[in-house]
């Protein structure tokens, strides 16, 4: 990833895009993420544009959440689309900007906070 990266879940109800460091962005996916007992999240079909030191990545995406006996059911599943933007910077590709495109999602909706609540207590107890 470059230095900032522009990440952008405003689809999703995310609130504003906003320009994050890759340690800011790993953060604040370990302060959910580790709410759910599993979670798979698939990319594929990428249609890939590129010029000069710039590329444009689409890929479709579904990100599965689990956990097990959840009161409304176990599974929450999201599924969109990523914009990706990449920068050749010292003969790397690098993430510079992530645009996540919702389209719809199935499941148990309560999933998320019900995750939250349980990282947060593991956060808690460490």
């Amino acid at each position: 990833m470059t230095s900032r990266v522009h990440l952008d879940y405003s689809s999703f109800g995310a609130g504003e895009p906003v320009d994050l460091t890759p340690a800011e962005i790993t953060t604040a996916w370990k302060e959910l993420l580790p709410g759910f007992d599993q979670t798979h999240h698939q990319i594929g079909n990428p249609l890939i544009e590129s010029k000069e030191q710039k590329a444009n990545v689409k890929v479709h995406a579904t990100a599965t959440h689990f956990i097990d006996g959840a009161e409304g059911g176990d599974l929450w599943v999201v599924y969109g689309t990523y914009n990706i933007a990449l920068v050749h910077e010292g003969g790397t590709w690098k993430i510079s900007r992530i645009q996540f495109n919702f389209k719809f999602q199935d499941g148990n909706m309560d999933l998320p906070v019900i995750a939250q609540a349980r990282a947060d207590a593991k956060a808690k107890a460490e």
